[in-house]
């Protein structure tokens, strides 16, 4: 696929704390010497916001699209019908991400690259800042990770960290209005109608550690319910390929609170400013 567009879709429900972050972390991405002669527009999607998130996401340069739907799902399929009318589908890609997490600098050039290289949607994981509750999940996460280099086929899907082809998209009729799982039923549709999908662990996002569950079964749901747990699972032995990765993966998680200016559970250093805009190549 010859990527002429990319649009970064973000749904955002009362993100005003977290949004700065996110948003400051796209923009970086987005000025990759990798996606010169792309343009690139960032879709924020308000859904049933009470507080500034959509006067950030506009100071910020993005494209506000405002929703009282109160579905994730619904939300996220807003956000990318906007995106292709303001950018067509021939030629785009859709980078879906959270208005609670931090991508890292080339991840936009990373989903980029995978697209020329054919694959029609890439499936992507997450970290979260370090803490306990972080160690706990990483145990879980990673559990059937074989010891670096080998590549991890992970189970994972996160619309934190997906991209799509507008036209694979469109094929499965994108996203479904569903309150929790729409990234999981796309990438199952995708599967089922045969696209290439590349599940890989090579460009993971920083997500938000909140145990404020916003949608039963959802992720901060799961990490509330690890964080209830009394004990915390025994890390793998010394020399073990598990224990390998769970060492890679916290060097990763390290590096992306750095990126992403985090010191401290859920810190965040915004830097806002401008007006809305797609960005040209």
């Amino acid at each position: 696929m010859t990527v002429k567009a990319v649009a970064v879709v973000i749904p955002a429900h009362n993100e005003e704390r977290l949004l700065p972050r996110a948003l400051d972390a796209v923009r970086r991405a987005a000025a990759h010497p990798g996606l010169a002669g792309v343009r690139i527009a960032t879709v924020v999607v308000t859904d049933s916001c009470v507080d500034r998130t959509a006067e950030i996401a506009a100071r910020a340069q993005a494209v506000v699209v405002s929703t009282d739907c109160q579905n994730p799902g619904t939300a996220r399929a807003v956000g990318v019908a906007h995106a292709l009318d303001l950018l067509g589908a021939d030629g785009t890609w859709i980078a879906s991400t959270d208005a609670d997490s931090a991508v890292p600098p080339h991840w936009l050039s990373f989903q980029h690259t995978k697209a020329h290289e054919g694959w029609a949607a890439v499936v992507g994981t997450v970290r979260l800042p370090p803490s306990v509750v972080a160690f706990r999940h990483s145990l879980r996460y990673h559990a059937d990770r074989p010891a670096p280099p080998a590549p991890w086929d992970h189970p994972h899907v996160h619309g934190a960290n997906l991209g799509v082809s507008a036209n694979a998209y469109r094929d499965v009729e994108g996203f479904q209005p569903l309150a929790v799982g729409e990234d999981r039923a796309l990438v199952r549709a995708l599967l089922r109608r045969g696209h290439r999908i590349l599940r890989t662990d090579e460009c993971p996002v920083l997500t938000s550690d909140r145990l404020h569950a916003r949608a039963t079964g959802g992720f901060a749901h799961d990490l509330a319910v690890i964080s209830t747990h009394t004990t915390t699972p025994r890390p793998s032995q010394e020399g073990n390929s598990s224990n390998r990765a769970d060492r890679a993966s916290i060097r990763q998680t390290r590096a992306l609170a750095d990126e992403a200016g985090i010191e401290q559970r859920d810190g965040h250093r915004p830097s806002l400013g401008g007006e809305p805009s797609v960005q040209q190549p």
